[in-house]
């Protein structure tokens, strides 16, 4: 369930990655507004929604990035991957080709984030089962070769969508929990003093966190 968006505890910033037209926007407005849109247009801008949920016994703020079409481009800069925690890389399930470039977009995401970064592979569209072209074993197999968590979704019917995201923050906030758990026993999640709500840099779980925020 949904909560007020200014009463949370931690912000998390979770980037959505893959081939242009895999379902990237609607996977990103089916898990914040519940909403879906059959317009296959491009997006174009940078766009990020907001959601709060409960994950375990905290409020978090997730902030999901859209690559808004800047992938078709090969635009994608570093400041897209700038402070992430999370990201998935989905793929189209009835299009191989855009899981032949899944490992393309991993290294891209691991040239620009943390090592750290929770990272789930999504094969999308399994509405359209009946036209697919990637074996869900086949997807499986290489997400726990690369030690990816794995799902598939359907943006169009919302299966597994709200399960994909919230696997990935509940990885996320066991992470920050241990990490909390080394250091020294201080609750409180320190951002960077530019840190604003408009940008709202994630508290990130990784060792080097306060670099994220430069």
């Amino acid at each position: 369930m949904g909560a007020p968006e200014e009463d949370y505890n931690f912000v998390f910033k979770v980037v959505l990655i893959g081939e242009s037209g895999v379902g990237k926007t609607n996977l990103l407005s089916r898990f914040t507004r519940n909403e879906f849109s059959h317009d296959s247009r491009t997006t174009i801008g940078v766009e990020f929604s907001t959601r709060t949920v409960l994950v375990g016994n905290a409020m978090v703020k997730a902030q999901i990035w859209d690559t808004a079409g800047l992938e078709r481009y090969r635009a994608i800069t570093s400041a897209y991957y700038r402070g992430a925690v999370g990201a998935l890389v989905v793929f189209d399930i009835t299009k191989h080709q855009t899981y032949d470039e899944v490992e393309r977009w991993l290294k891209e995401l691991y040239d620009h984030a943390e090592a750290t970064i929770i990272v789930m592979l999504v094969g999308n569209k399994t509405d359209l089962a009946q036209a697919r072209e990637v074996p869900t074993e086949e997807a499986k197999m290489f997400a726990e070769n690369n030690g990816l968590l794995f799902v598939e979704t359907s943006a169009l019917d919302s299966t597994n969508v709200e399960q994909a995201f919230e696997t990935v923050l509940r990885e996320i906030f066991n992470k920050v929990q241990k990490q909390k758990q080394k250091s020294a026993p201080d609750n409180a999640v320190t951002l960077s003093p530019e840190s604003t709500a408009s940008t709202a840099q994630s508290p990130a779980p990784a060792q080097r966190s306060c670099c994220l925020n430069l």
